[in-house]
């Protein structure tokens, strides 16, 4: 847990990490503005993001006169490697769905903050919080299989971001206590630039100025939104900033059929949605009265 810090660093904490979600947000409607313009495929765009910021915080620290400030490599490899994950099934998750399915899904990762929290903190075990998870979870389905038949397997990328994103928050969380968030960002871009590359080099390939233009926008946001989303944990707890994050899941399904022309949400997906948020909103005040 960060330390005690004013009100108003708090609330500044809050802003940024709410600021963050909308520029996360903005990168995956790039996936779909791109869509019937360029070939990419999502490996190459979760690649630019990673390249770009790596490009990117080398600068900063260049510029500053510093170097990376190493005192848990555990800490540091874990949050790239579950970051690199999850940003590649988000991504995925985009391309297969809708834009507005992938980021309700992508933002089932407080729930699953809080449930890796009660593996290892039996307190937290109680009929109120139970229920909260079946909620959630109901919610989930409601999202996955809207009318209540059909099923897209292309949304379980979107869980599967929302799992391993849960694991990169936490390694987030317990890595801003001993490393700056210069460091951070430097091994989360550099590892992910070189696993993505690795694993999917086949489909990166030298762009054109118009799959240049989607890859360096699509990245730019990304990269902004997660500087922001780093600085933000500064000041606020795992739980505190997965809940103010939620704020993209009504992001995503009121801007949605504007910015990305996604149709919009049936009546259960909407129902779906809201009881994610409603949940995660609910874990949130309870993680902060228990402590």
């Amino acid at each position: 847990m960060p330390p005690k810090l004013t009100p108003k660093a708090h609330l500044i904490g809050n802003l940024t990490i709410f600021v963050s979600a909308f520029f996360i947000y903005l990168s995956t409607v790039t996936i779909r503005w791109a869509e019937g313009v360029v070939a990419i495929d999502p490996s190459y765009f979760t690649f630019a993001r990673f390249i770009v910021g790596f490009v990117v915080i080398c600068a900063i620290l260049a510029v500053r006169g510093a170097r990376p400030k190493v005192r848990s490599y555990h800490l540091l490899i874990g949050r790239a490697l579950t970051n690199c994950v999850a940003v590649y099934c988000f991504y995925k998750a985009v391309a297969l769905t809708t834009v507005a399915e992938a980021n309700i899904l992508n933002m089932t990762f407080p729930l699953f903050v809080a449930l890796f929290s009660w593996i290892v903190m039996k307190r937290q075990r109680d009929l109120n919080a139970s229920l909260t998870v079946v909620l959630a979870f109901v919610g989930v389905w409601l999202v996955l299989a809207p009318d209540f038949s059909s099923f897209k397997p292309g949304n379980l990328w979107g869980l599967a971001s929302g799992t391993t994103a849960a694991a990169a928050i936490i390694y987030l969380n317990v890595s801003r206590q001993y490393h700056d968030t210069d460091t951070i960002l430097f091994f989360m871009f550099g590892l992910g630039s070189a696993i993505i590359y690795l694993l999917y080099r086949k489909h990166i390939f030298l762009p054109d100025p118009t799959a240049l233009f989607y890859l360096l926008m699509c990245a730019g946001f990304g990269v902004v939104g997660q500087y922001l989303l780093t600085l933000g944990f500064r000041y606020v707890t795992a739980v505190e900033g997965s809940i103010v994050s939620s704020a993209r899941i009504l992001m995503a399904a009121l801007l949605g059929p504007y910015l990305a022309a996604d149709p919009w949400l049936t009546l259960t997906g909407w129902v779906g949605a809201i009881m994610i948020l409603v949940a995660n909103i609910y874990l949130a005040v309870r993680r902060a009265d228990t402590h």
